[in-house]
């Protein structure tokens, strides 16, 4: 199996330097140059196994010889070892036809724990059997960073940096980043939204010297291995329902695209998915660009829902290569105009083809809110803000196909946004008993101007050599 670049203009690599690489120096995104595809009924035969054991056999055809079989399954047993629920990511039946995919279960809880939890371990791996050290620096919109840290706090190998917008994050996704007391993890309070972390980290990564200097990765979404993660909860819920024999759709709250990426990469395998609905909030470019075919910022807003609040989506780079025929050269004049210009005109050959495959939607502040409460009092669901967005959207699509099960990711717990979950409810979800005690927890972090040769100065200072 062998890795290209979304831009066309970077070596071929493996899985694990793919992995380790994290972006392209071309500053595309890795994809895999083919994508292996599943017989129905080798999907067939999912049914029954444990999460694990799916995990293993999604997963298996793209790492190619990065790990032997027996040590591939050992490091997936451990990174689900600690999640809270035997299933992984258990069902929930909303109404007839619409289930809600529960994965907040892991130690951060939310989706990001199903991807960060095993890159933590294929990383250890990876550096213990090549004797490197490596600098982790993410960007956040709030729960990639918590997961990134819990799971690679107080690893040998690892420095890790979180970015995050100050002040735009939820006070529960704050000190889940500010409170580990692990050395080699560091909290970034960066002044600006998470499309300014985002770009300074891209920026990183274009800075050869300092790129070779820290020896610099990622753990973005931007890194292929996260995405691959999450192929595989798409797979143990469709199986779950009745896959390969009966098609299902997903919805997915989605913000930087790459969880609804990852619905697409389970279609190409060959999971019977009809429809990929991509629900947004109110910054909703995502949905704006699918109705128009013009991807064009005009600023973010901050929500209730705050892992969303997101205008450059990384992931859908991914996506636009795929319908532009894999064309690199096409994609990065692209980014040339998204990076010049603040957007871009997707070409009519191109929006055919991505919406053969996905719809979209979104919900703006009262909508969210109201869908919180009507999910508690007609389906006795308490949920996160993000999840009540898929939920709006996903009844909102369900209906015009009702013959098709819907599937909405519920992407994090309630807890993690109590006051918006409290303002729709009148409840105010606590805490599992193993973070009961976070609002007391010192906090350690540093508020750093949105500049790269700051950002870059910190990580150079405080980095173990």
């Amino acid at each position: 199996m062998r890795y290209i670049s979304t831009r066309g203009g970077a070596p071929e690599l493996s899985f694990e330097e793919a992995m380790m690489t994290g972006l392209a120096r071309d500053g595309g995104l890795y994809v895999p140059a083919e994508i292996p595809r599943l017989a129905p009924d080798e999907i067939a035969g999912f049914a029954g196994l444990s999460y694990e054991e799916t995990a293993f056999r999604v997963m298996r055809p793209f790492i190619g010889d990065a790990f032997d079989d027996a040590n591939f399954r050992d490091l997936i047993a451990r990174a689900y070892a600690s999640f809270g629920h035997d299933a992984r990511a258990p069902l929930k039946q909303l109404d007839k036809t619409h289930f809600l995919l529960e994965l907040f279960h892991g130690p951060t809880l939310a989706f990001k724990d199903f991807a960060m939890q095993l890159i933590g371990q294929m990383f250890e791996a990876s550096l213990a059997r090549s004797g490197r050290r490596v600098t982790i620096v993410g960007a956040t919109s709030g729960d990639t960073g918590s997961a990134a840290i819990e799971a690679f706090a107080g690893r040998e190998r690892v420095d890790v940096f979180i970015m995050y917008p100050d002040g735009r994050v939820s006070d529960v996704q704050r000190r889940q980043m500010t409170t580990p007391t692990a050395a080699n993890v560091h909290a970034l309070a960066v002044a600006g939204d998470f499309d300014d972390c985002q770009a300074r980290l891209k920026e990183m990564f274009a800075d050869g010297d300092f790129r070779d200097e820290v020896s610099l990765a990622a753990v973005n979404s931007i890194n292929w291995a996260r995405v691959l993660a999450q192929v595989v909860y798409y797979f143990t819920s469709a199986v779950a329902l009745g896959a390969p024999h009966r098609p299902v759709s997903f919805c997915v709250p989605t913000g930087n695209f790459g969880d609804i990426f990852a619905g697409f990469v389970a279609k190409e395998m060959g999971l019977p998915i009809d429809r990929l609905v991509i629900a947004t909030n109110h910054n909703d470019i995502l949905d704006r660009t699918m109705r128009s075919g013009a991807y064009r910022k005009r600023g973010v807003t901050p929500s209730i829902s705050p892992s969303m609040d997101i205008e450059v989506s990384s992931n859908f780079e991914r996506a636009l290569f795929w319908a532009h025929g894999k064309d690199g050269a096409a994609v990065a004049g692209l980014m040339k105009d998204l990076r010049e210009t603040g957007g871009f005109a997707v070409s009519d050959n191109a929006m055919t083809d991505l919406a053969a495959h996905y719809d979209s939607g979104m919900a703006d502040e009262a909508a969210t809110s109201a869908t919180i409460a009507a999910t508690l009092k007609t389906r006795a669901e308490l949920v996160c803000p993000h999840t009540a967005i898929g939920i709006h959207v996903g009844d909102a699509h369900a209906a015009k196909a009702p013959e098709v099960t819907m599937i909405t990711l519920a992407t994090a717990h309630p807890a993690k946004f109590p006051d918006a979950v409290e303002a729709a409810t009148g409840i105010r979800p606590p805490l599992p008993p193993r973070m009961a005690d976070l609002f007391e927890r010192p906090e350690r972090f540093e508020q750093v101007e949105n500049d790269l040769a700051t950002l870059e100065a910190v990580i150079r200072e405080r980095r173990s050599v």
